[in-house]
């Protein structure tokens, strides 16, 4: 794992379960690698999702994903997935997601998120603690 000032970055490798019959990523199989590279960065930050449930009474949930494949990943590939915090409002967040292999950009997306209650699934401000880190960090 690295990090730039404003991007996180996660090691993806691809697995069989990842591909179909010819060895190459299924596409929805890209947004899963995008939540996880989400959640480690969540977790990089010092929030567990888990905890700010129980804790916080929150969640995340996605709104919105635009998705780009420009090229294809491939069985037992080594990537970078990354992710970059672009719009930050009282309960959303934008995110620019990539996935590499190498400096070649496979899949980039543009994935919106919502802070929402965890009993009424109701947008909610993101808790003040985990703004601070995001500003922090950004």
């Amino acid at each position: 794992m690295s990090e730039s000032a404003t991007t996180f970055c996660w090691p993806v490798r691809v697995y069989y379960e990842n591909t179909d019959a010819g060895g190459v990523v299924y596409h929805s199989e890209y947004l899963k690698f995008f939540e996880r590279t989400r959640t480690e960065w969540l977790r990089h930050l010092g929030f567990e999702q888990v905890a700010m449930r129980e804790q916080l009474g929150v969640l995340f949930v996605v709104r919105r994903a635009d998705v780009h494949f420009l090229k294809p990943a491939l069985f037992d590939d080594a990537l970078q997935a990354t992710a970059s915090v672009i719009k930050l409002g009282r309960s959303v967040m934008e995110f620019a997601q990539e996935l590499r292999r190498g400096d070649e950009v496979l899949v980039s997306a543009h994935i919106t998120v919502v802070c929402v209650s965890a009993k009424e699934f109701k947008p909610v401000s993101l808790p003040a603690q985990l703004r601070n880190q995001i500003q922090e960090f950004a």
